[in-house]
């Protein structure tokens, strides 16, 4: 008789599912035998523009430095970061994308007996994360699918360590203001990590979402984590960061894997970042998109929820699993959100004019097959 592998992992991970990430286009094209490039994306949040040219030429500039090991400081990139954010290199710990600064601060304060705090129909790293070093996580309900933070506040104990928020929130898409999370952060107990993740922030317009970083200094208490696989457009290159007081920061790179993010991630975030002309078109693209989106989805009498990031979570009133395998066949992908307790809804994400409008189009025929 074979050993149970599963029964000799730690209770935690025994409960766990596998990360489902979105179906890949060449996973579709071999299922349903089509043309990869017939088949539209719209599942995983990427950025529709492709990379930053600027990002583009720093990564074909390393490529004569592939046998050599990544600097494992990033000190370019952490002291650019620094000058921008305007905090100091000591504060800044980078990561393989924005999920690897998730699972260090599991790693470095969460234990067995300990908990993390965070939303319903939130990010689906939180649990993984928590259960996957024997922590308690302890979910609160939502409220018209975002964030209750005074009940994430109430549900605060002597036994929690840290609280996950994400602004916008994915994959909902909602959001809290600035006096939300001023009042939040100003009754946290001091010894309570707030992550504050803000993956999406960057398609914020103006200051209608508060910025993380200006709270930095009033609260030793609160990590900042961003990435730069959304509106940067460097999803395949696994780089994002986390900036919190030094005293963290030296306990999450205690943790930090060596050489935890490569060579070519390295440089084209910080050419990705100096780009400020391909931010604003990330953002125009987006605007414009979801507007498009939103109206037809009103002309197919259909709902969602109000979002300010790069995607729209459509609310289709029943269950979407049908809705989603007609959309596959017609070779458009979008997200399923059962997982995260939302089964009448799918995730899309914000595309070109073309892909938007070719969603729309098998939607269209989908429902009224």
């Amino acid at each position: 008789m074979s050993c149970d592998f599963i029964a000799l992992a730690q209770p935690g991970v025994q409960k766990l599912s596998p990360y489902v990430p979105g179906k890949p286009v060449d996973e579709l094209a071999r299922e349903l035998n089509m043309d990869p490039a017939s088949i539209v994306k719209l599942a995983s949040n990427e950025n529709p523009l492709g990379p930053s040219p600027k990002a583009l030429a720093a990564i074909r500039a390393e490529l004569d430095e592939l046998t050599r090991y990544p600097d494992g400081n990033g000190f370019s990139l952490k002291t650019l970061l620094a000058e921008r954010c305007g905090v100091t290199t000591a504060q800044v710990t980078l990561g393989n994308g924005s999920n690897d600064i998730l699972e260090l601060v599991a790693r470095a304060y969460l234990a067995p007996g300990l908990n993390a705090v965070f939303s319903e129909h939130a990010f689906a790293v939180y649990p993984i994360a928590t259960q996957a070093v024997g922590a308690q996580a302890k979910v609160v309900p939502a409220v018209n699918f975002g964030h209750d933070l005074p009940a994430m506040l109430a549900a605060i104990d002597a036994n929690t360590r840290v609280v996950f928020i994400a602004n916008p929130n994915n994959p909902t898409g909602t959001w809290f203001g600035k006096q939300a999370l001023r009042d939040f952060l100003a009754a946290v107990p001091e010894n309570v990590l707030v992550v504050l993740d803000e993956a999406y922030i960057e398609y914020a317009d103006g200051d209608e979402l508060p910025n993380g970083i200006d709270y930095l200094a009033d609260h030793a208490n609160l990590l900042v984590s961003r990435t730069f696989s959304k509106a940067y457009g460097l999803a395949s290159l696994r780089v994002g960061y986390g900036l919190s007081r030094p005293e963290v920061a030296d306990v999450l790179n205690r943790v930090r894997q060596p050489f935890n993010v490569n060579s070519f991630a390295l440089a084209a975030a910080c050419a990705a970042f100096d780009d400020a002309e391909y931010l604003a078109r990330s953002r125009e693209v987006n605007t414009a998109g979801m507007l498009q989106l939103q109206e037809g989805c009103r002309e197919l009498g259909l709902g969602w929820i109000p979002s300010k990031a790069n995607f729209l979570a459509i609310d289709f009133g029943r269950d979407t699993s049908a809705i989603n395998q007609g959309l596959l066949r017609e070779g458009v992908i979008v997200r399923p959100v059962a997982g995260y307790g939302m089964p009448n809804h799918l995730r899309v994400s914000i595309g070109l004019p073309a892909e938007n409008a070719r969603f729309l189009e098998a939607l269209r025929k989908v429902l009224n097959a």
